[in-house]
């Protein structure tokens, strides 16, 4: 007897526990291998919404449950038209929520990117249903869609204050508030949206461009520099950190910043083009006239007539083969003045040459001198402008008033461009020469 207690028992347990599994086997096969009752239920519903309609299309009872079925498995282009349907309907069925049948409708499309078509559907579910997180953010969007930022945000903005703990509507604010040029705003709401999600590269560029639009153009370098090598964004951040760059006279890293940009695969052709304009741009300055007659050529097979691409290619063709009209016109300040000393003393080399004062001004140099030889002695101003352009007659009855008040027997205005006729008329009978471009290179051939 001793014995068959504790087999009896034993045997009662496992004849629980397998009770236990069989049962649990069942209902495994009961809710079936691909889903359960949500499945069963899916499957239902579909055949049984879809039998009534066939035989009449306009069965409110059959349109509902499958269009809300469509809607909450995010299959927008099923879900629209049964909506569509029920809103056809409502004028005779007082049952149909008008309100947020207009919602459903607006927001399908919406996600169907037809956001101009939407935004009759939601200005109406708005109306119904003012205070709804869903019709202000959606409307909201459609809105940021059709580019009218300005009545976006402060729908975008009511639904973050109706669900302030909705994850992911701060970065739809963030680029309204961007693309609306409310660049101090769209620092704050862009700042939130990369706390959020620190991968998302569209709102850190939004956010660097509006710091530098803010007058933070340091910590906009920062993210530019950080996004130079992106696929979608690195062409225009190295732009971006190139034109920064530039403005702080770092010739250099504007120069890689530009050069980083043009090495990226599918560049925009506007980008391409404004990234070699201003690296040329930026080796001319550093006096590699060669590599930035090459940049400008790029831009040239692309676009001929790309900005003034042909007059720079012409002119700086001209100052790569002439290393004293190079001088003349890229040298710094210290360089030019010393160049226009020299040609001073050339232009009265058989009489001795005082210089009195040099004058630096924004668009040109003055030099003040006093000539003598066995003959005669005069008081002379020199003028020296360095453009490749036309000097206009304005120009000229300034430096005939400045030759009057420092009291001058004559004067001399010289540039790397030309006059223009109105100029070369109010010379006459006046102690004036003007030397133009052919005349200055005779001189420029003569400095050592």
């Amino acid at each position: 007897m001793e014995l068959i207690l504790p087999i009896a028992i034993a045997a009662v347990a496992i004849l629980v526990v397998a009770s236990v599994l069989l049962l649990v086997m069942s209902k495994k096969r009961a809710t079936g291998k691909s889903g359960g009752p949500r499945q069963k239920n899916r499957a239902t519903i579909i055949r049984e919404c879809t039998n009534k309609l066939a035989h009449n299309p306009q069965n409110v009872q059959a349109l509902e449950p499958l269009a809300e079925l469509y809607y909450s498995e995010h299959l927008w282009d099923k879900a629209l038209p049964l909506y569509e349907n029920l809103l056809g309907l409502s004028a005779r069925h007082p049952e149909i929520n008008i309100g947020e049948t207009n919602l459903r409708v607006g927001v399908c499309m919406v996600k169907l990117g037809k956001a101009q078509e939407s935004l009759n559907f939601l200005l109406t579910a708005l109306k119904a249903q003012p205070e709804l997180y869903e019709t202000n953010f959606y409307l909201g969007q459609a809105l940021f869609k059709t580019g009218d930022y300005e009545k976006a945000i402060p729908l975008l903005k009511k639904a973050l204050t109706i669900n302030p703990e909705t994850q992911g509507i701060n970065q739809p604010i963030g680029m309204a508030c961007y693309k609306g040029h409310k660049f101090k705003e769209a620092v704050q709401f862009l700042r939130r949206a990369l706390d959020e999600n620190p991968e998302d590269k569209e709102a850190l560029f939004a956010l660097a461009d509006s710091m530098q639009e803010c007058g933070f153009g340091d910590k906009a370098l920062k993210i530019f520099t950080h996004l130079r090598p992106d696929p979608k964004f690195g062409a225009q951040s190295s732009l971006s950190a190139g034109i920064i760059h530039t403005r702080m006279q770092q010739l250099d890293k504007a120069a890689q910043d530009f050069e980083i940009g043009l090495k990226l695969p599918d560049i925009p052709q506007e980008l391409y083009l404004e990234l070699n304009y201003r690296l040329a741009a930026c080796y001319f300055r550093l006096n590699k006239i060669a590599v930035g007659l090459d940049c400008l050529n790029k831009i040239q097979q692309v676009v001929p007539v790309y900005k003034d691409v042909n007059q720079l290619i012409a002119r700086y063709k001209e100052l790569n083969s002439n290393s004293n009209l190079q001088l003349y016109l890229t040298s710094g300040t210290s360089d030019f003045v010393a160049l226009c000393r020299n040609l001073v003393k050339i232009f009265h080399k058989n009489s001795f040459v005082k210089i009195v004062d040099v004058a630096v001004i924004t668009d040109s140099i003055e030099i003040l001198c006093e000539v003598e030889n066995a003959k005669w002695e005069d008081k002379e101003l020199f003028r020296f402008y360095r453009n490749s352009g036309s000097i206009g007659e304005l120009y000229i009855r300034d430096f005939h008033a400045k030759i009057r008040d420092t009291k001058c027997d004559k004067g001399y205005c010289i540039t790397s461009g030309s006059f223009s006729e109105e100029a070369r008329k109010f010379i006459d009978g006046r102690p004036i020469d003007l030397i133009e471009k052919a005349q200055l290179m005779k001189f420029l051939k003569l400095v050592t």
